[in-house]
């Protein structure tokens, strides 16, 4: 490979590590090794004759000299990249990759169908999904979009509808729980009564809200379990074994109430909100999966 294309691939992989602010971290965006990353870095420093990155065990941060590389690089690699990406028109299917940061309740609920047929539809374009409840920073993530509720976008962002429009959390135990305990009557109950809470992954344990007849009450009771939405089963499987309460979205408490290994609690004050959003940076040029794939969940979906 020439110095020129070594120099391509090389300040690619830098803008990236510094994005990411690791190797580690760049490594599980981009599919290579850490160590593959580090030498393309080092290999680029060597080239241009000055440290690019401050690295430490903990962290890495782009230098003066880096910083200012960066600032200018970004938007040359996007053109790059749009340049590359406006071939997709002479083809008569886009391709490439759309990379989706989501939610576990969109992977888990809504996002199946739409991918499904997707995929069927645009078989030369590759899906990339990363699950992941914390609101993300698109660049920074190497994402081309994300889905999110309205109340966690940024005003910069546009927003498409995807997935239901309305949905809810519903409140559950399981009947020996409730046999025990007793039924709360009122959420401010939920104060004295073991709570299977949940948490983002920056540690904030997020409170429960309940909504009726335009009261809105918040509660913040305390209990025997607390587990990151990736892992929220693990509540689930709590609740059903009668260690307590539990506050999810109504679709993943739905089967267990059916089948009776739930109960339904103060169903009155279900809390009842807007549907998820793909969003994604307002930008002249949009990747041609990115934008097939914008136009497809403004679609219907057809019969069979």
């Amino acid at each position: 490979m020439s110095t020129e294309l070594h120099s391509m691939a090389d300040l690619s992989t830098f803008a990236l590590v510094a994005e990411q602010r690791g190797f580690r971290q760049a490594a599980r965006v981009s599919g290579q090794s850490a160590s593959t990353l580090s030498q393309a870095v080092r290999r680029l420093e060597k080239q241009l004759g000055i440290r690019l990155l401050e690295r430490t065990t903990r962290s890495v941060a782009p230098t003066e000299a880096g910083a200012l590389l960066l600032g200018r690089l970004r938007p040359a690699l996007d053109d790059v990249a749009n340049a590359l990406d406006v071939l997709n028109v002479l083809r008569d299917s886009p391709r490439g990759t759309l990379r989706l940061n989501v939610p576990v309740s969109a992977a888990r609920f809504f996002l199946q169908p739409i991918v499904d047929r997707f995929l069927a539809s645009y078989p030369d374009i590759r899906l990339d999904i990363v699950v992941d409840n914390n609101f993300v920073d698109l660049v920074a993530s190497a994402c081309d979009a994300g889905i999110r509720y309205g109340e966690r976008l940024e005003q910069d962002m546009i927003a498409v509808p995807i997935g239901p429009r309305t949905e809810r959390f519903a409140l559950a135990a399981a009947p020996a729980y409730l046999a025990r305990r007793g039924v709360p009557q009122h959420p401010r109950d939920l104060l004295q009564h073991a709570c299977l809470r949940g948490k983002f992954l920056s540690g904030l344990v997020y409170p429960w809200e309940f909504e009726r007849d335009g009261q809105t009450v918040t509660v913040d009771p305390g209990g025997p379990l607390i587990v990151t939405p990736t892992v929220a089963d693990l509540a689930v499987h709590a609740a059903v074994a009668g260690h307590g309460l539990v506050y999810l979205f109504e679709e993943w408490l739905a089967p267990y109430m059916a089948s009776g290994q739930l109960e339904p609690v103060l169903q009155e004050w279900w809390l009842s909100f807007p549907g998820p959003f793909l969003y994604y940076a307002g930008r002249r040029h949009l990747p041609a999966p990115l934008r097939a794939f914008i136009d497809f969940i403004g679609q219907p979906p057809t019969s069979p």
